[in-house]
């Protein structure tokens, strides 16, 4: 795999600049992806800084850089307290993640994420463990789904496509994205079509992977690690992301109860975070022009107090 055609990082010195970087400090990566973002962070430390960087996805891993200033951990980040004590890292000094799916998953035909292609029915970021999206579409009963697709996917007819879907799959399963596509798009607005196909297909691929919990849980050990002084940079793609990143800087997210989905994005509790960026950066217009992934991303910076 060739890195520089897995990702190309969002904001690259945006983030830079929002991490500022102590040559000798310790530094986590929580998207590694194709190592963007990280390559340019090793350029900025000293043989003395410290990088480690986070992705469960075996392409990922396979394509790492060899560094001795750089450990990549195949872990979800929401362990990432857990690694760092296990690599005997009390704080660290600063922490990245890139929430966006990246464009080499998109792409990839096989790996189901996109309606792009018809393909497996699955959109695991670690192939290896947990549930499939063909299984959720399975194995779900309607509420359930419609859960799904009004939480996560923000759909008002949320409802209609949930008991289109379990009607389909009665006739037989639905097991490709060409197959969920063919009995969602149907209900879809043709204006809204392929907006709406995107929501439904970002919905069923947060719950596969736990995105909401995972998330809730990664932003209360980055805290936690955080040196006083140290930045957390958070890249957020949609909505539900950016709210709870934003609610968890401000102070108003009940992490106490990360399992609980909506006590992420409208709770409220402390936190130990203040903001630097007092409104969210977005990439310039030239960015946006060059690399279409950056129109929907929002950066937001933290500073531990």
């Amino acid at each position: 795999m060739n890195p520089d055609c897995y990702h190309i990082p969002v904001m690259l010195k945006e983030c830079m600049e929002g991490l500022n970087i102590r040559p000798d400090g310790v530094y986590v990566d929580l998207t590694y992806g194709g190592g963007g973002h990280s390559r340019e962070i090793l350029r900025h430390l000293s043989v003395r800084g410290h990088l480690y960087g986070f992705d469960q996805d075996l392409d990922a891993m396979r394509g790492a850089m060899k560094d001795e200033r750089f450990t990549f951990v195949r872990s979800n980040f929401r362990f990432v307290k857990n690694w760092m004590q296990y690599y005997g890292v009390e704080h660290v000094d600063g922490i990245l993640a890139d929430l966006g799916v990246s464009s080499h998953h998109l792409d990839d035909g096989k790996r189901g994420f996109s309606f792009r292609y018809d393909a497996p029915l699955d959109m695991r970021m670690n192939q290896t463990a947990g549930m499939s999206a063909r299984q959720v579409v399975a194995r779900y009963t309607e509420e359930q789904l419609a859960d799904v697709l009004y939480l996560y996917g923000e759909l008002r007819q949320s409802r209609r496509i949930a008991s289109a879907i379990v009607k389909a799959r009665g006739a037989g399963e639905i097991a490709t994205t060409g197959q969920l596509a063919e009995v969602v798009s149907p209900l879809l607005g043709r204006d809204r079509e392929k907006k709406d196909l995107a929501r439904v297909f970002q919905a069923l691929r947060i719950e596969v992977n736990s995105e909401m919990k995972a998330l809730g849980q990664m932003l209360e050990g980055a805290t936690e690690l955080l040196a006083p002084g140290g930045r957390l940079v958070v890249m957020t793609y949609h909505s539900l992301e950016d709210r709870i990143v934003k609610n968890h800087i401000k102070g108003n997210n009940r992490n106490d109860d990360a399992q609980d989905t909506r006590a992420l994005i409208y709770g409220s509790s402390r936190t130990a975070l203040k903001a630097v960026n007092k409104s969210v950066t977005t990439a310039s217009a030239e960015e946006q022009a060059a690399n279409p992934r950056s129109r929907s991303a929002k950066l937001r910076i933290a500073e531990k107090a």
